[in-house]
């Protein structure tokens, strides 16, 4: 997901370089709602690897490939550009049959994938995943990046079993332990803010984050525990939240896409390499380290104020 949204500034570029380009967006079917977000963006078609891989050995999965494969060379594409930089969607790119395009073998994250394509192009690995990106837009279709990066994209309309006024979302589910921040720390965070006036919501996708969800609104008097939500509701609460604050995961990015006062929180990973950008972000924290709440909430203060 969060490679999904590190792209919509390389999109916002392009629609303003190359305002004759239509787009479509081949992305993994559980994030198929994230790409359409954005206005270039005019089809999205769905893969499922996740998926196939699992059932590597069913004829169901190879009639699904047959079909995606059928699908994507129906098209006459202009350009074919892999900006994930991976075998996974370096293969797929190759069915579309069309000039693929992708970073070269020093500036890739799975070297073996530049091999596919028909022009490769060097990006510093030094650089965000963010700014990687519109250099790569910016190489393949001649032109240079300029200025802060634009998200560009929509939240919809505020979800009507939200509360009336200001509230602030908790996003402390990930991908892996080694990113979460510990419950206690949610707590202690969520009744200072409820003393300043917010309510608390706090969503979860998987049964794992529900219940964990669930103890956390136990603890939280008044707390808010969020029904299941897709995508595109997700990105309509987040964007119209007084204030956010997340762990590393996709949540996160897209709140600093929506640009919501928000703080990340890092425990695991890099933020100067995957961390929010722009005025209303704020980063804390590093591999190895759990942020304390009152550097969280001073940070919070910060860019509400921006």
């Amino acid at each position: 997901m969060g490679d999904l949204i590190h792209t919509w500034p390389a999109l916002t570029d392009l629609a303003r370089h190359r305002p004759d380009v239509t787009v479509s967006w081949l992305a993994e079917e559980g994030f198929a709602d994230i790409p359409g977000l954005h206005p270039l963006v005019s089809r999205t078609i769905p893969i499922a690897w996740r998926r196939w891989r699992k059932a590597l050995f069913k004829a169901a999965t190879w009639r699904e490939i047959r079909t995606l494969r059928h699908t994507l060379a129906a098209t006459r594409w202009e350009l074919v550009l892999d900006a994930q930089g991976l075998l996974k969607s370096a293969i797929p790119g190759r069915w579309a049959r069309g000039p693929l395009a992708g970073y070269d073998r020093a500036s890739i994250r799975e070297p073996l994938a530049s091999r596919f394509y028909d022009r490769r192009y060097a990006v510093s690995r030094q650089l965000s995943a963010i700014e990687r990106n519109r250099q790569l837009f910016g190489a393949a279709f001649g032109y240079r990046p300029e200025g802060a990066p634009v998200f560009g994209i929509r939240c919809g309309a505020r979800l009507a079993w939200l509360p009336a006024g200001d509230y602030a979302v908790l996003l402390h589910a990930t991908s892996r332990d080694s990113k979460l921040w510990p419950e206690a720390h949610w707590i202690a965070l969520a009744q200072a803010l409820q003393r300043q006036g917010l309510a608390i919501v706090i969503p979860w996708g998987s049964a794992a984050e529900r219940e964990r969800a669930q103890r956390l609104a136990a603890a939280i008097p008044g707390a808010l525990l969020a029904p299941k939500m897709t995508l595109r509701e997700a990105a309509a609460l987040l964007g119209h939240a007084a204030a956010v604050i997340g762990v590393d995961t996709g949540l996160t990015h897209l709140a600093n896409a929506l640009d919501v006062p928000l703080v990340a929180i890092f425990t695991d990973t890099d933020p100067a390499l995957v961390g929010g950008v722009g005025t209303r972000a704020a980063n804390i924290g590093r591999a190895g380290e759990i942020p304390a709440v009152d550097a969280v909430l001073a940070l919070l203060a910060r860019v509400r104020g921006a």
